[in-house]
């Protein structure tokens, strides 16, 4: 019944805000026609669009916030006019009283604010979906940002992912691409990732590793944890000063290299998906803001750390040879890939997908991202999935969300950016890391101490193993035998002075036994 419920509240929000426009315009039965008509009945819409759509996904609740902030990244995709507005989205949800973030800080540490803090800012400088955040400085002078979780969004989010597992099944069984699209296993993906940023430790966790895997490549900054003062509820981290990526003209005003800019945002993601295995996987503008101090001007500034994707060793290398397929125009090569992971099914013809792949992604090629869409090419690449049966993989949805993120941040910095020349030579560069020489090389270093350990044993380990395979020696074998006869007779000679003994015992009880 709670799932009836708020399916009946989703829709009259849909009816509310005027979305059946949009929402409902595929369905050409006239009863669907008719209902939205009744229902709509006095109804007026003044608000813009954009604005009643933002507002919409904020009255539905966290996981609907989310999908619109993913969406606001899009803007070839979306009108202008809803893309800036579901921008707000970003920083901009609607706060919760500052006097209950006190209460919780207090609860969570036990202790008044006043003897955790010199100066806490009630008023929040960013609120968003899962929480907000308020500036602080610490007894010690040190100024930082302090991160609580939104009030009640356990069980708001507990209700709204039952809802969404229980769509996934009806999904599996009412359309005929369920099977291949995976649906129950890509909400249990995504249930996992919303629970886990539901953990502010988890994330101030995640914030440590990204920060010590970066802190190498010197273009990315990550705040340091306050590791005494970090919970689950809240957490306390150092503050960053930065500029939103999304204020170019600002950037530009500042001296920023916004080409620069654009290019290196394309070498961080790589490096942190195809290098580390461990990427933001949240990376819409409201997340990134870029220094302009003089110590570390012109580096992106990363925040927000609930939604980090992980791949293997074998998910980095398949992605990798896929791209380096792709940007060589090797289509073949794709095709077999495809056929060699069990993405589609075994007898698949390699020339017949290989043509298909060919005919969605020749056309983009030599082109700036400003005449490119991925989302365009990803449609295209779905369509002919549907047609190969092509599985979908639920661990790569989030590197998928990633990637338009990326594409939207670099459409918005340099719309001249040539995504596919700037991320070849990075690749080229790992693939020889990890199957070249110098993959050899490292991999040969990082096994030494194992092998110094086990070269001093390796001429017995080689002697035992060759002992296994020819078989016993015929000495040893006639040793073997005698030894099993003697135990053979041992053990007959003493089973027969027992049974002497038993007998001779017998003999003297009936002969003496008084009667």
């Amino acid at each position: 019944m709670g799932h009836f419920f708020r399916l009946v509240y989703i829709a009259f929000t849909v009816l509310r805000f005027g979305l059946d426009e949009v929402a409902l315009s595929g369905f050409r039965q006239r009863w669907v026609r008719a209902m939205v008509y009744v229902a709509t009945i006095g109804r007026r819409l003044q608000a813009p669009r954009g604005e009643r759509l933002r507002r919409a996904l904020e009255k539905l609740g966290p996981i609907f916030v989310k999908f619109g902030q993913v969406l606001s990244t899009r803007r070839d995709l979306l009108p202008l006019d809803v893309a800036d507005e579901l921008a707000r989205l970003q920083d901009r949800v609607p706060p919760f009283p500052g006097v209950q973030a006190v209460a919780m800080i207090e609860r969570a540490f036990g202790r008044r604010i006043d003897q955790i803090f010199k100066a806490f800012d009630p008023e929040p400088v960013a609120s968003a979906s899962i929480a907000q955040v308020h500036f602080g400085v610490l007894l010690d002078g040190r100024e930082v940002a302090v991160k609580v979780l939104r009030p009640g969004m356990l069980q708001v989010i507990e209700h709204d992912l039952q809802l969404m597992h229980t769509l996934a099944r009806l999904v599996e069984r009412v359309w005929t691409d369920a099977k291949r699209l995976k649906p129950r296993e890509v909400v249990a993906e995504f249930d996992t990732y919303l629970h886990d940023e539901l953990d502010l430790v988890r994330e101030a966790a995640n914030a440590a590793q990204l920060r010590r895997n970066m802190e190498s490549l010197g273009l990315v900054m990550v705040p340091e944890m306050v590791w005494d003062l970090c919970t689950p509820a809240v957490i306390v981290m150092e503050r960053m000063n930065g500029v939103p990526i999304s204020q170019v003209p600002r950037l530009r005003e500042a001296g920023v290299d916004i080409k620069k800019l654009a290019r290196d945002g394309v070498t961080i993601f790589f490096t942190q998906v195809f290098r580390d295995g461990f990427f933001h996987a949240d990376m819409h503008p409201g997340n990134i803001q870029v220094s302009i101090a003089p110590q570390t001007f012109g580096r992106y500034i990363a925040l927000d750390f609930g939604i980090i994707g992980t791949l293997t060793e074998w998910d980095k290398d398949y992605l990798a040879q896929n791209f380096l397929a792709f940007f060589r125009r090797d289509y073949k090569r794709v095709a077999e890939l495809h056929i060699e992971s069990g993405w589609v099914p075994p007898g698949t013809r390699v020339d017949a997908l290989e043509s298909a792949i060919r005919a969605v992604c020749e056309p983009h090629f030599d082109r700036p991202l400003k005449d490119i869409s991925l989302g365009a090419v990803l449609m295209r690449l779905f369509q002919t999935s549907r047609r190969f049966n092509v599985e979908i993989q639920p661990q790569l949805v989030l590197l998928q969300k990633t990637l338009l993120n990326i594409e939207g941040l670099g459409r918005q910095l340099d719309p001249e950016l040539d995504l596919w020349n700037t991320a070849k030579p990075f690749l080229e560069q790992w693939m020889n890391q990890q199957v070249g020489w110098a993959g050899l090389t490292d991999r040969l270093k990082n096994e030494a101490p194992r092998y110094a350990q086990l070269l001093p044993e390796l001429p017995r380990l080689i002697h035992q193993a060759l002992l296994r395979q020819q078989g016993p020696d015929p000495a040893q074998l006639a040793l073997l035998a005698e030894m099993r006869r003697s135990n053979r007779l041992m053990r007959s000679a003493l089973l027969g002075g027992a049974a002497l003994l038993a007998g001779a015992i017998g003999l003297q009880l009936y002969l003496y036994w008084p009667y």
